[in-house]
């Protein structure tokens, strides 16, 4: 059984990768980590996918009560709500070492899901510094494109592989990973017309939004997420990204939606709405955090001449 961090050192934060191959595998390696934490007391989330989940669960026994569990796949969907979700669980226990097991990627995750899932996970090492906490992340790497595995030792500072523990040689820190996140977006299959807006001019997105959204597969529900969201975007616009901006919709494949929003601000703060909100926050990514709760997927671009936020939708 593979040396897992533990509670060595509860005042570092720690940030390994794991590498499985199979359930097996996978049941002892994280139910070793969980049954540690256990029994030195501490508080133990397990934010895996459902049937991960369910076979973890089952593999722990009665010590499953004293778990926080979580379906990766339900609060996962989005990677840009998962960290809000571990630091909240964390900050739930002042004073202690939390212990996570994360694993935000899964076979069938789309190429811009896994994108977005790779920055988070090199986020995660800028948000938990100098924490006393533990974030696991198991790799399923028969399942997972190659890609995302290589990834994985470059967000990372630890790799456990094979029965082994050690320094990632790989590791880059959080910025030229996200940096390499910022891929040029695709453009839509047809026709998607621009917007333009610009102070005074709100209502008139909401609205063509609103019009534009009684035309697709979406819920009366979701096509006020839909709405709710855009605006939150386009109010992030004219306050932050030089007072206009641009906003485009196409259908996308499977019944899903897309909103583009592009204007000239920057984003300074890379965690920006990736932290819930506090009531005294007089600013500090308010309308991104709620468009990330929102949505289904969002991709950030940031480039010299501004910002680009694309919101995907499902049915």
């Amino acid at each position: 059984m593979t040396n897992l961090p533990g509670s060595a050192d509860p005042g570092a934060f720690l940030h390994p990768a794991l590498f499985y191959e199979g359930q097996a595998q996978y049941l002892d390696e994280v139910g070793a980590f969980v049954l540690a934490s256990l029994a030195a007391e501490e508080p133990v989330l397990v934010a895996v996918p459902g049937a991960r989940l369910d076979a973890l669960r089952e593999s722990l026994g009665a010590d499953a009560s004293a778990v926080t569990w979580t379906d990766m796949e339900q609060a996962g969907r989005n990677p840009g709500r998962i960290l809000a979700d571990l630091q909240e669980f964390a900050d739930r226990h002042p004073g202690r070492p939390a212990r996570i097991v994360g694993e935000p990627m899964w076979p069938g995750r789309s190429p811009a899901e896994l994108r977005e899932a790779t920055r988070h996970e090199a986020l995660i090492n800028t948000a938990f510094a100098g924490r006393p906490a533990t974030v696991l992340c198991p790799y399923d790497v028969r399942g997972l494109p190659a890609a995302a595995v290589s990834d994985a030792r470059r967000t990372h500072p630890t790799v456990i592989e094979k029965g082994a523990r050690g320094a990632s040689p790989a590791y880059a820190g959080a910025s030229p990973v996200c940096a390499d996140c910022d891929t040029p977006l695709p453009e839509p299959d047809g026709p998607a017309p621009w917007l333009a807006y610009a102070h005074g001019r709100l209502g008139e997105v909401r609205e063509y939004a609103e019009n534009w959204a009684r035309g697709t597969a979406l819920s009366p529900l979701r096509r006020g997420d839909l709405v709710l969201a855009v605006s939150e975007a386009a109010a992030n616009s004219l306050a932050h990204g030089g007072g206009k901006g641009a906003l485009r919709l196409w259908s996308s494949p499977g019944n899903g939606v897309v909103a583009e929003i592009r204007d000239g601000g920057r984003l300074a703060d890379p965690l920006a709405g990736r932290r819930r909100p506090t009531l005294a926050s007089a600013h500090g990514g308010r309308g991104l955090w709620m468009i990330h709760q929102l949505c289904d997927l969002v991709e950030i671009r940031a480039a010299a001449d501004g910002l680009t936020l694309r919101l995907h939708m499902s049915t």
